[in-house]
């Protein structure tokens, strides 16, 4: 625990014989002082009571005016210990010179605001949405970094897990979130490096199964009978072009124009990462577009969900309008997996998975399949490769029968 001392610094004297009033900081036998900003004449200094003496014609005034400081430094200093017990004198004394700890929802809202900025909008309200689930545990105005210990975040993940009923990957996202605005905070020099909860806390993650279809049930879609030129029919052929091309995601199928396609390749900006893609289209995926070229509903978007006049440079218009559709497809491809009797919970994404495992089935290698599916690293791509491998393993098990 820190200590707080009125002091008179006669290593201090002036050539007038005066020295300055000096507030001693004290922790771990270290030292640190805080002027008071009151020179005074050794003569006028009673060392005995630690104060001016009565005979100084503004005793009564000075003496107010350090015991007010002194009083208002231990609170200060008390305070940020409270917080932060590891403070240094140093950090104190910085703490007390208008430096406040850093406190975590400030900083968080500062790192939203830059994903505004980078128009990054579904990370802006995924992390908006996790930090309003901190702000309902914590209950309080303030969450300061040196709060968030090992044992609160053990008490955070109680408390998702019970109270909100939160899966174990939910809640990793959600912790992950802190992580991120602690190496944020870091990074800005906000906090220091060592009070870092997550040099001891581990956060927990469950392997995740990646749901695909067969080369059976991706038939069984293709060969479903639906109403021409209905909603039903534009999404299942949006899901069967990106689980033969790519394995494109939902935004970048629905962002597809007419000018991205030069009759053999789609040649197109990946929306996630924003480097390039060329893609030769196989005969199914030529033949749905030639299909909806000859419908001829959109002059914009080879494939009609969003509108032709939709403004993408806004950001948050553009979001909007891919989340709507997104869900339109999803809710149409559970009733098209139920009525071709796949009984996995059919999304757009799983297009994605179907296409990478039946790449690597057909022989593509690794490094071809990650680029063809925009993957940043490798080991994106290498989850699919041991789907297969496994598949592999379970086909040689027919020789112990």
């Amino acid at each position: 625990m820190a200590s707080v001392q009125t002091v008179f610094r006669k290593d201090k004297l002036n050539a007038k014989g005066e020295a300055p009033i000096h507030f001693r900081i004290i922790k771990n036998r270290k030292v640190s002082y805080v002027t008071s900003g009151i020179m005074m004449p050794e003569s006028q200094w009673d060392f005995n009571k630690n104060k001016v003496k009565t005979t100084h014609k503004n005793s009564a005034r000075l003496n107010s005016f350090i015991s007010s400081k002194y009083t208002e430094l231990q609170d200060q200093v008390l305070e940020f210990e409270t917080i932060n017990k590891g403070l240094s004198t140093k950090e104190l004394k910085d703490k007390i010179h208008g430096k406040a700890p850093a406190e975590f929802y400030e900083v968080t809202e500062e790192l939203l605001l830059i994903y505004l900025r980078d128009e990054k909008i579904g990370t802006h309200d995924a992390d908006k949405a996790m930090l309003s689930k901190i702000k309902d545990f914590h209950k309080g105005n303030k969450l300061y970094f040196a709060e968030i210990t090992p044992a609160f975040l053990s008490k955070l993940d109680t408390y998702l897990r019970v109270e909100l009923g939160n899966k174990t990957n939910t809640i990793h996202n959600t912790l992950k979130l802190i992580r991120k605005v602690f190496n944020y905070a870091i990074r800005q020099d906000y906090i220091e490096p060592g009070i870092n909860p997550f040099i001891k806390y581990q956060i927990k993650t469950e392997k995740t199964t990646k749901t695909y279809l067969s080369e059976d049930e991706l038939l069984s879609i293709v060969m479903l009978p639906l109403t021409p030129e209905t909603r039903m029919e534009l999404h299942r052929d949006m899901f069967i072009f990106a689980a033969n091309t790519g394995g494109l995601r939902v935004s970048d199928t629905l962002l597809l124009k007419w000018n991205n396609f030069d009759g053999s390749h789609i040649n197109f900006n990946i929306k996630k990462t924003g480097t390039q893609s060329a893609i030769k289209l196989p005969t199914v995926a030529h033949d749905i577009i030639e299909k909806y070229k000859k419908q001829g509903k959109s002059a914009k978007y080879i494939f009609p969900m969003l509108p032709d006049d939709l403004n993408e440079k806004d950001a948050r218009e553009l979001d909007n309008a891919i989340s709507s559709a997104s869900a339109y497809i999803n809710k149409n491809l559970k009733f098209i997996a139920q009525k071709a009797g796949i009984e996995k919970p059919l999304s757009f994404h799983i297009s994605r998975h179907t296409w990478a495992t039946r790449a690597l089935r057909k022989g593509i290698s690794i490094d071809k399949v990650s680029k063809l599916m925009g993957h940043a690293q490798i080991r994106e791509t290498q989850i699919y490769a041991k789907i297969v491998s496994e598949e592999l393993d379970k086909a040689m098990d027919v020789f112990n029968e």
